[in-house]
């Protein structure tokens, strides 16, 4: 019954040395809740206030990177797809799209505050914390939502990788182009062809974090038309160069995109299928 609204439920444990901390740049991707226990992470959106010591973050969809300085800590992640977010949240997702908030503190996160506050115990225990989240959820599964079938349809065209333009997506759909765009801005954050742009960029990137032996040239997805518009978008949606991006170390995304590519069949959130259905994944 869950399976339509979300990526992944998926539980992170990090352990870093000497009470330091590592750092990692969260890809754009489908807007997240993260629960934490232990050190709070540093985290940030480029040109926005940064958010630290929060055991409850979370960020709307993005077309940009995070960047992300944990400690010690144990996370639980949940990845809200477009319906997901309609369902369970349902500000417009425009009005939060690049934006990371401390949920406690954040009106249109008030009403998880019951699960945040009681999804830890004592001592560490996967399987209780899981039904906790999954109880949650499953008892406002109620709320009506109009739309639904329409999300879904933009969606599946979407993630769909010959669809390359506005117009393909809306006959993919059967939907009308400016009835797409109206879908789009308000469920998705983005307008459809800088969500199109964000496909083909992830398509990308993917292959390569998953294959490094391919090179840039070798993961490029094939609607691009040269490595120069590829470099563009990459300064576009991780504000760094391809050669920068692989010259740092990955600790965090690199453990949860293979493990996510394992359990869910995509690497990230913005590939991730509407009709693929829910998957629990551990890093």
């Amino acid at each position: 019954m869950l399976a339509r609204y979300f990526t992944t439920f998926y539980t992170t444990e990090i352990v870093v040395a000497d009470c330091g901390r590592v750092t990692d740049w969260l890809h754009p991707e489908w807007a997240g809740l993260r629960f934490i226990t232990g050190e709070y992470p540093d985290a940030e959106i480029a040109g926005r206030p940064p958010v630290t010591g929060s055991p409850f973050m979370v960020h709307g969809p993005t077309s940009t990177t995070i960047r992300i300085k944990p400690g010690t800590m144990r996370m639980w992640g949940i990845g809200l797809l477009p319906l997901g977010w309609a369902k369970f949240v349902g500000t417009p997702a425009h009005a939060l799209a690049d934006v990371l908030v401390d949920g406690h503190d954040h009106p249109a996160f008030a009403g998880f505050a019951s699960l945040a506050d009681n999804l830890f115990g004592d001592a560490p225990d996967e399987a209780a914390e899981l039904a906790r989240i999954e109880t949650w959820f499953l008892a406002r599964l109620d709320r009506k939502l109009t739309d639904e079938e329409r999300i879904v349809a933009c969606h599946t065209a979407l993630v769909d990788p010959e669809v390359a333009t506005v117009a393909e997506m809306a006959e993919h759909a059967g939907i009308a182009p400016y009835t797409v765009e109206r879908l789009c801005r308000r469920h998705f954050g983005f307008p459809p062809q800088l969500l199109l742009r964000r496909q083909r960029f992830m398509r990308s990137l993917a292959q390569f974090m998953l294959d490094p032996s391919l090179r840039w040239i070798g993961a490029l997805d094939s609607h691009y038309h040269d490595q120069a518009q590829f470099v563009r978008d990459f300064h576009r949606f991780m504000g760094m160069s391809p050669r920068e991006y692989a010259a740092q170390p990955h600790p965090i995304l690199g453990a949860i995109m293979r493990a996510r590519h394992d359990m869910a069949g995509a690497a990230v959130q913005a590939l991730h299928s509407p009709t693929s259905g829910l998957n629990r994944a551990h890093a």
